[in-house]
């Protein structure tokens, strides 16, 4: 998760390129991410978009930009990019869809709905608004079937402790204390629009909305959050936390599993057409 910065004027797509938007939702586990790697044997899902897209095209490159580059082992159910395809290639949004997915597989990485957008879209650039989801199992047994898809919590958790501390995460700050060390974002300053915790019966389910994160910001306020509920930090250590604005007063890194990007946001939105 990246900071957002304004739009460029050289976002937009030249005129020898047709873009197209596409929808997604992937299982993150076994890629290293969403960005590709100059490693080859590394496997990103950008990585299988684009070479994909390359099928579409007659082996000519197509390059993808997207809403939120996920971590390795992070999953999304509403991710978006835009792809862009020479201009004198004939596309359906049925032939994007169908042709990405058939070149994909056996990767669990699915293109949902394929949209052509305006040269001025961008999938990052334009996006105003990204919802996160984080999942935690909160029962003795290990997960089976959740396996990958869960962060598994023994000690019973209070949702309601939890979702009342984070209200002090709400609004504008400096999330310096809740950033990754290595996080390149120019400014730690964003606004968090809503961070709700709430139990649905095993789990304890954290959904955070904004215009835009900090690398690993999500995760460190899940962990951070998780001592809240354990009984371990009182509640008003987490806005302590962050007056800090260092990271070493924060709470530890949830662990990627549990993260799922639900849905990115726009003004223009292309798959509601």
């Amino acid at each position: 998760m990246t900071e957002t910065p304004p739009a460029r004027p050289g976002d937009a797509a030249p005129p020898s390129v047709c873009r197209w938007a596409v929808l997604m939702e992937y299982d993150g586990r076994g890629f290293v991410g969403w960005q590709r790697q100059q490693a080859e044997h590394l496997t990103s899902i950008q990585g299988l978009l684009e070479d994909a897209a390359k099928n579409l095209t007659a082996g000519r490159v197509v390059r993808s930009i997207t809403a939120g580059r996920t971590d390795a082992g992070v999953h999304a159910s509403g991710q978006v990019a835009h792809l862009d395809f020479p201009a004198d290639v004939t596309l359906s949004s049925a032939t994007v869809r169908d042709g990405l997915n058939f070149y994909m597989k056996p990767h669990p990485v699915v293109v949902l709905m394929a949209r052509p957008v305006l040269p001025h879209w961008n999938a990052r650039f334009s996006a105003c608004s990204r919802a996160y989801r984080y999942r935690i199992l909160n029962r003795a047994a290990r997960p089976a079937l959740e396996e990958g898809h869960v962060w598994h919590v023994r000690a019973p958790l209070d949702a309601d402790v939890m979702h009342s501390a984070a209200q002090s995460l709400v609004g504008r700050h400096d999330f310096t204390s809740f950033r990754a060390s290595a996080c390149q974002a120019r400014s730690p300053v964003r606004s968090i629009d809503r961070l709700a915790v709430r139990r649905e019966g095993e789990h304890v389910v954290i959904e955070a909305e904004a215009r835009s994160f900090l690398h690993h910001q999500v995760r460190n306020m899940a962990g951070t959050l998780k001592l809240v509920g354990e009984g371990r930090w009182a509640p008003e250590r987490v806005e302590q936390a962050l007056a800090a604005r260092d990271r070493r007063a924060g709470g530890p890194t949830a662990p990627p599993e549990g993260l799922c990007l639900t849905g990115v946001g726009y003004a223009e939105n292309p798959f509601s057409r």
